[in-house]
């Protein structure tokens, strides 16, 4: 007993109607079947509204749709039951299509509204996913289940769309389904069941059409398959997952997986496959279908093709940014200042200007760090960088992280002299009250880009044995001169 107080309401209403679809497969055609069939289906609509009063999702506006898109297939159940097995009708279309014909776009907007909340905004390759299977498998529909029962309805115009709307709702659903699947981005159990269930209210409703337009064969067992629709989605309403279903996604855009294109790949595939199937059952190939169909999914397969190479644009973009700057405070990291400086010494040889280099190195931040934590030490990165950033917009002179607390200065164009100064304003804005040493050096005409930056290491290394808070250049080098020498203060 303690162990069925256990059971979660979802897991109830699943094993209930288990049983009943295992007692509708024994029941003989009658109005105790069709109650039983149109118990569930109201049973369904009913579970759909309790599971969002219930779990009272952020976003509920979707769950209620789709409860108001039950409630219409299941009203839609019970007149059937009345006109069609009890009332004896012979009439088409009747009152109980009014229902299932509202139901369908009710379903789907259900379905759309859960895609758009799962991902805001534009989803241009979820509706290119949409698409390709809603012509693939529109194909297929038309060939072998529309086609085929408008041959078989008399000549009446009005019957003839109703039965069209069986399909293309179907169809419909299927591609906002897909849309569903593409925007949201996880597995829970509630997207399982929904699936479940849209896949299975299409295939009952495919085989009623298909037994329709072919007369003569059992449809009796179609209804066990609607019930289990019916079930399952009144257990995804049911289920605590429903709460994330229609939640934002964590991330903005989801992998192609294997998954996506293994399904967009069967989809694109239907068109030639149809014909190969009218072929090979001797039909008559619905060559014109085919032709557009097959137009149709080219093209919107160029457009996702385009969509995927915008994004690896995009991508590639973004790799570009994070292998060239420092992720802390967004300045050239140290590979892109190499790759930098060795561009402006080849500007600064053709252009006979000046080039000189400076490194900066925060006073004392190891005891910062020690004393304060490392996130104010990051902090104090930051606010550096973007301090120093203010002063030197307009200059043309490039600032880089070379590692740790040390920064490099690039100033082509720049005499020593106003580098010093410089440098002076750069200290004046060091934020939290610090400091920092700096060493200078001006590129001799000759020498190598690394060779110039130890040299502006050693002016700092000087400035730092002098008491820190103050800059050193390194005097121009002669030839055989031992390294080390020739520094002197800056200014």
């Amino acid at each position: 007993m303690d162990s069925l107080h256990r059971l979660l309401p979802w897991q109830v209403f699943t094993a209930c109607g288990a049983a009943l679809v295992l007692l509708c497969l024994f029941l003989p055609d009658g109005l105790v079947r069709a109650v039983l069939v149109a118990g569930v289906s109201v049973a369904a609509a009913v579970a759909t509204a309790v599971g969002a009063r219930l779990h009272r999702p952020q976003r509920a506006s979707a769950w209620w749709l789709l409860a108001a898109g039950l409630m219409a297939w299941a009203l839609g159940d019970v007149s059937y039951t009345v006109c069609y097995t009890w009332l004896g009708w012979d009439t088409y279309p009747s009152v109980p299509d009014v229902f299932y014909v509202l139901a369908y776009p009710l379903i789907a907007a259900a379905l759309l509204r859960m895609a758009r909340q799962a991902r805001p905004g534009a989803d241009r390759e979820g509706v290119i996913d949409a698409a390709v299977l809603a012509v693939g498998f529109g194909l297929l529909s038309w060939t072998f289940l529309v086609r085929p029962a408008l041959a078989s309805l008399p000549e009446d115009l009005f019957a003839g769309l109703v039965a069209l709307a069986y399909p293309v709702g179907d169809v419909v659903v299927l591609a906002m389904l897909v849309r569903v699947f593409a925007a949201a981005g996880h597995g829970s159990r509630a997207f399982g069941l929904l699936a479940g269930a849209a896949v299975f209210m299409l295939l009952a409703d495919a085989l009623w059409q298909y037994a329709d337009a072919y007369a003569g064969l059992d449809d009796s067992w179609i209804d066990p398959v609607f019930m289990t629709s019916y079930v399952l989605w009144g257990a995804a309403a049911l289920h605590p997952s429903m709460r994330r279903l229609s939640d934002p996604s964590p991330s903005s855009r989801h992998e192609f997986s294997p998954l996506r294109l293994a399904v967009l790949t069967a989809a694109s595939l239907l068109s030639p496959g149809t014909l190969g199937l009218q072929l090979a059952l001797g039909q008559q190939p619905q060559g014109w279908a085919v032709v557009i169909s097959s137009a149709v999914l080219f093209l919107l397969v160029v457009a996702r093709m385009s969509a995927l190479l915008g994004r690896l644009r995009e991508q590639t973009a973004l790799l570009g940014d994070l292998a060239r700057t420092d992720p802390l405070t967004g300045l050239l990291n140290r590979r892109s200042a190499d790759a930098a400086l060795e561009r402006v010494r080849e500007r600064t040889r053709r252009e006979g200007t000046p080039l000189v280099v400076a490194l900066l190195d925060l006073d004392r931040f190891k005891d910062f760090n020690d004393t304060r934590g490392h996130p104010a030490g990051d902090r104090l990165l930051v606010g550096a960088a973007s301090a120093w950033g203010a002063v030197l917009a307009g200059t043309g002179i490039q600032l880089a992280r070379w590692g740790g607390e040390e920064f490099l200065l690039v100033a082509s164009g720049w005499e020593t002299g106003r580098v010093e100064q410089l440098l002076d304003d750069l200290r004046a804005v060091v934020p939290e009250g610090q400091t920092f040493s700096a060493g200078l050096a001006r590129w001799d005409g000759q020498e190598a880009t690394d060779r110039l930056v130890a040299r502006a290491d050693e002016a700092l290394y000087a400035a730092k044995h002098a008491g820190r808070a103050c800059s050193r250049t390194a005097a121009l080098r002669r030839e055989g001169e031992r390294e080390g020498e020739q520094l002197h203060p800056a200014g």
